[in-house]
């Protein structure tokens, strides 16, 4: 009997859809266990300055309410390791994830505080240049493995390294997967199993495809599902749903994050959308999303985490998004990004792009930069730019928003 992608009803979808096992190799991030026959573990991540103690220790609280599987924190420096150690003696009991950001050379800092390691392997060209890959790879192993730590191969859309992008100039979801596949053999290589692959896009379709052609060349890793930067809810969560839903029913994904941009007082809810599309797959219950729903405006938000420089950025992304509701026919992408690490990368691809520092906003037309502006200022030259866009590709009649 076939299984049927998108059904024609809810009933006929619960009479006669089943999940397909997973087939995913079971592997310890502390106490718990994710892969094989093991529960869908889900996942948020803190977006507080790590190094603001009570604002982190809040978020941190918040997720544990929440019912986080896995709470993720990211550190960038000597003084972030230090605000990490502070935080674990407040909070023993968490599974805790650790970002390495740009800086390898932490792990084995963190490793003692942690119970996982994520790495982005775009990132490990930035330090030590006269070192080849394998060994910062190695040297992260080591640490983790020291500490009884697992490991997160986390390829990024907006940051894969600058090796593969060359390799696969034409294919962005095939430059993904070498990486990620590479990367699972070097860890194959030291010996180092305890580790787990994500491949994330800020496009559903893309997440769907990257983690097909992945999972069928290395069934046995597990894989952590996200769309990147989905964005503000009800979008984010629909993008996010769509991947979801394709991916976990064909048995891919043992741990998922629902990455939303929301003020911080709300991110509990990540957790809370996760479970539900997870009940909602189990129990066969899918939510049609038509052909077309790509066909208008996207704004893409990134979540928000300890590297975004200003809080102002969620109530920005969500001033965006008031903004433009008039051009909201238009196929344009519009990326709100919130720091200065993936927002130059990942906004290259948008139509057009904000990527947001301490006190100034970098607007992007594609990969081309248009200015620098204050909070204050942004939004008034975004919609001079939008319109531009509307009014070359359209014909000008809606381009002020008449």
């Amino acid at each position: 009997m076939d299984r049927p992608v998108w059904p024609v009803s809810l009933k006929t979808l619960q009479l006669v859809y089943f999940m397909v096992p997973r087939k995913t190799r079971k592997i310890h991030i502390g106490s718990l266990v994710i892969g094989g026959d093991s529960p869908i573990a889900v996942q948020s991540m803190s977006a507080t300055q790590t190094q603001d103690l009570t604002a982190t220790g809040r978020q941190i609280e918040i997720l544990q309410a929440a019912g986080a599987d896995v709470i993720r924190i990211a550190v960038d420096s000597e003084k972030d390791v230090e605000a990490l150690a502070r935080l674990r003696q407040q909070f023993p009991d968490p599974i805790l994830s650790v970002d390495l950001q740009e800086n390898y050379r932490l792990a084995p800092l963190v490793a003692p505080l942690v119970n996982k390691v994520r790495y982005n392997p775009g990132h490990l060209y930035h330090l030590d240049k006269d070192k080849t890959i394998r060994e910062k790879v190695e040297f992260i192993a080591n640490a983790a493995r020291e500490y009884g730590c697992a490991i997160r191969i986390g390829v990024n859309c907006g940051s894969v390294d600058p090796d593969y992008k060359a390799r696969f100039p034409n294919d962005s979801i095939e430059a993904m997967v070498r990486c990620a596949v590479d990367h699972c053999g070097l860890l194959d290589e030291l010996n180092f199993s305890d580790y787990c692959v994500s491949l994330k896009d800020s496009d559903a379709q893309k997440v769907i495809e990257a983690n097909r052609r992945f999972a069928e060349e290395r069934p046995d890793v597990p894989i952590h599902l996200g769309v990147t930067e989905a964005g503000l809810p009800p979008e984010g969560i629909i993008k996010t749903r769509i991947a979801f839903e394709q991916l976990v029913s064909l048995g891919i994904g043992d741990t998922i994050r629902v990455s939303l941009t929301l003020p911080n007082e709300q991110k509990g809810q990540e957790i809370d959308v996760g479970r539900e599309i997870l009940a909602d797959i189990e129990a066969g219950r899918f939510r049609s999303v038509p052909e077309n729903f790509s066909d208008k405006l996207n704004i893409i938000a990134c979540p928000s985490c300890s590297r975004v420089e200003n809080d102002k950025f969620v109530e920005l992304a969500q001033e965006v998004r008031r903004l433009t509701q008039y051009a909201e026919k238009y196929k344009l992408t519009i990326a709100v990004m919130g720091c200065r690490v993936n927002g130059p990368g990942e906004t290259d691809d948008a139509d057009l792009g904000l990527w947001c520092g301490p006190s100034r906003v970098n607007l992007k037309k594609g990969t081309e930069t248009v200015g620098s502006y204050t909070y204050d200022e942004i939004l008034g030259h975004l919609k001079k730019e939008l319109d531009l866009i509307i009014s070359e590709r359209y014909g000008a009649v809606e381009a002020a928003g008449a």
